[in-house]
């Protein structure tokens, strides 16, 4: 097992995240659950009975944190190898609202099977790919289909850790992420039942907040999942917090 925890100490003590830090402003809805905003309440409990993964296992491992730390700007999302060198996440991750700039690849980690300071493994990103549509004049397009990005690092992570494949989606999944109000561990789901809607994306109530952004739908049984979708965005609901996934059909996966 590599260990990064010299690099993530080093890390973490400029990235004191809490709730509020983690990304996911997609949408002002990501403020009205669990601890910030109107509707403050909305989802925690279900946040906090997510049972807690071992993530330095497979497969758990080859699921990790998007980190990016600046001057100004602390976050983290969610993301998950599924080659040697690619990870799925949300676009919106990469897009400094604050700033109305994208982040340079250069100033992206991932950091495999992360928990409570040390890594299974982790790797700087070379480049990430975005739709041909999105980005174009260097804004974020709010459109629900332009929000994904595949992150290609430069260490080829999968080799040692692992990597979950890919799979059409089912009636139902589970989410693995690192939400926001337990952004040190990572913590899965129960069961979400979700159906596909007319533009081709994934529809469920799920218990999952900031920080959980680009977390992956998984199907399968906990031992051998595989990837069908990505967390794009969330809203607070009566039921509970109603999530909006994109399939990985959605995604360019082309190894070049």
């Amino acid at each position: 097992m590599i260990l990064a925890r010299l690099w993530l100490l080093a890390l973490l003590a400029l990235l004191p995240i809490g709730a509020g830090q983690a990304q996911g402003v997609l949408t002002p809805d990501y403020d009205g659950i669990c601890g910030l905003g109107r509707q403050s309440d909305t989802g925690c409990a279900d946040i906090r009975a997510r049972r807690i993964a071992d993530a330095a296992q497979a497969p758990w491992r080859a699921i990790g944190r998007v980190n990016f730390a600046g001057p100004e700007t602390r976050l983290h999302c969610t993301g998950v190898l599924v080659a040697e060198r690619l990870v799925l996440t949300a676009a919106h991750c990469l897009y400094n609202q604050a700033r109305k700039r994208w982040i340079p690849p250069g100033a992206v980690q991932f950091v495999a099977g992360y928990q409570r300071g040390e890594a299974t493994a982790s790797s700087p990103v070379r480049r990430y790919r975005l739709d041909p549509k999105q980005g174009v004049g260097g804004g974020f397009h709010p459109d629900l289909a332009l929000d994904w990005a595949v992150l290609e690092l430069v260490q080829p992570l999968g080799r040692s850790i692992g990597m979950l494949p890919v799979t059409l989606p089912g009636e139902s999944g589970f989410v693995a992420g690192y939400s926001g109000l337990r952004p040190h561990v990572l913590s899965v789901t129960g069961e979400c039942p979700v159906s596909r809607g007319t533009d081709g994306a994934l529809r469920g109530i799920c218990p999952v907040m900031r920080g959980d952004s680009g977390a992956p739908l998984l199907s399968g049984s906990p031992e051998q999942p595989a990837v069908a979708a990505i967390v794009s965005r969330i809203a607070p609901t009566a039921e509970g917090v109603s999530v909006l996934f994109l399939p990985v059909a959605m995604f360019d996966l082309n190894q070049e």
